[in-house]
């Protein structure tokens, strides 16, 4: 699973990738913008849940999400 650290920097990209707003990948994820926001400020990490969410948006993403799959989610 991503390390804590690491999870501002997930979310930023993924985020950047599918060219979504703060509030667009909120709604996406079922949460609201302001935790997307406080997420990407690192003021609070994501719950497991929500890492599974991404790690499934991800996969679902193809090719295109396989580099930050192997960056964030490889043990």
């Amino acid at each position: 699973m991503t390390r804590p650290q690491d999870s501002a920097d997930l979310i930023l990209e993924l985020r950047q990738r599918l060219e979504l707003t703060q509030e667009q990948f909120a709604a996406h994820l079922g949460v609201t913008f302001p935790t997307v926001n406080r997420w990407e400020n690192r003021r609070a990490k994501p719950s497991r849940l929500a890492l599974q969410s991404i790690r499934g948006l991800l996969e679902q993403m193809g090719e295109s999400g396989q580099d930050l799959l192997t960056k964030y989610f490889s043990s």
